[in-house]
């Protein structure tokens, strides 16, 4: 089982964030963990640090020798591929050969100011964006229209370190997501957090049935699992300090959910302190069922359980709340985790 570093943190204090990117960016370079995970969010506080993972992906690149540096993800219906086989060709080349891409369609509308007209089609956009990205990493040319209509022909650059791109595709738990990676011969990056764990048992079955299927083989490295992180010394600990942020972090999502306040017994918006109770009550059961929060030897069992299923690597999501400095500490236990874990 490899570990990686993600990041995906609301908007309250960009600085600290950015100081806990990449200090922890080095952290997991020094350490040897798989990879660092930027992701690309607008409009939003939610994920606000980072409209851009290419940007934040070249910073990680200049400050680290060995770790991978990822995107996830490029939301790549809002985007002409020239440009993102452009960007990221920077960053493997800044990273000598380290670049790699989660590929997502995209799901709210206001992010689609960028790209109103692929908002319908966006799932389509998918597999053609993967297809014609690989093409352009490869050097090969496409075709674009010009000025008064004229075709040109043109090649990306600079072109980057390596000649194949790593790629994933993001699921949420649709099976049809997860299908199309497999036939895409893709990675998968998924999670969670609207995922039972029949459900993530059923899409894994259909990735590895597609990935076969397509004439991919199943033993790369390919499935990698986002999860909260924050591992402490002892189980009460990790559980009280991630308490507060976690519980913070989860309600400025609402709204990016089209939700203004969750419904109390069905019956009508829930008061302040009912609203308490209700994200105190989702934190006790992902904190201890679908998050790594807790002690080295309460977090092994998750892992263990993610390994039965033919996950390869765990996405560490590091900075959703808990101040940097106790969130930079957390990652020595985290390493000790991680050694645990290394014949998972």
């Amino acid at each position: 089982m490899k570990f990686g570093l993600f990041f995906f943190a609301n908007g309250q204090d960009t600085t600290e964030q950015y100081r806990l990117l990449l200090e922890a960016a080095r952290f997991a370079d020094a350490e040897g963990f798989s990879a660092v995970w930027t992701p690309e969010r607008h409009f939003h506080d939610f994920g606000a640090p980072f409209p851009n993972p290419s940007v934040t992906s070249a910073a990680v690149a200049t400050i680290t020798s060995r770790v991978d540096v990822r995107a996830g993800s490029v939301v790549l219906p809002l985007h002409d591929r020239l440009r993102v086989a452009e960007e990221w060709a920077v960053v493997d080349q800044l990273s000598d050969g380290r670049a790699g891409l989660a590929i997502a369609s995209g799901w709210n509308p206001q992010d689609f100011v960028l790209a109103p007209g692929n908002f319908e089609k966006n799932k389509s956009l998918v597999r053609d964006g993967i297809q014609e990205l690989r093409a352009l990493w490869s050097g090969e040319a496409v075709r674009r229209p010009g000025p008064g209509g004229e075709e040109r022909l043109v090649h990306t650059y600079p072109r980057p370190r390596r000649d194949e791109v790593p790629l994933w595709v993001t699921a949420a738990g649709s099976a049809e997501t997860f299908s199309l990676a497999g036939e895409l011969g893709c990675g998968i990056l998924t999670h969670l957090l609207g995922q039972s764990w029949d459900r993530l048992e059923d899409n894994l079955a259909d990735y590895s049935e597609a990935l076969e299927g397509a004439g991919y083989g199943i033993e790369r490295d390919r499935v990698t699992v986002m999860l909260h992180t924050f591992v402490a010394e002892d189980s009460r600990t990790a559980l009280e300090t991630a308490r507060a942020p976690m519980t913070a972090y989860m309600r400025s999502s609402m709204s990016l959910f089209g939700l203004k306040s969750p419904q109390s017994h069905g019956v009508g918006p829930a008061s302040d302190a009912a609203m308490r109770e209700l994200l105190d009550h989702a934190y006790e059961e992902h904190a201890r069922t679908r998050c790594l929060i807790g002690s080295v030897d309460s977090c092994l069992p998750l892992v263990e359980r993610l390994a039965d299923l033919g996950v390869d690597e765990l996405a560490c999501l590091i900075d959703f709340g808990v101040a940097a400095d106790e969130a930079l500490g957390a990652l020595r236990n985290l390493a000790v985790l991680r050694e645990r874990c290394e014949q998972l």
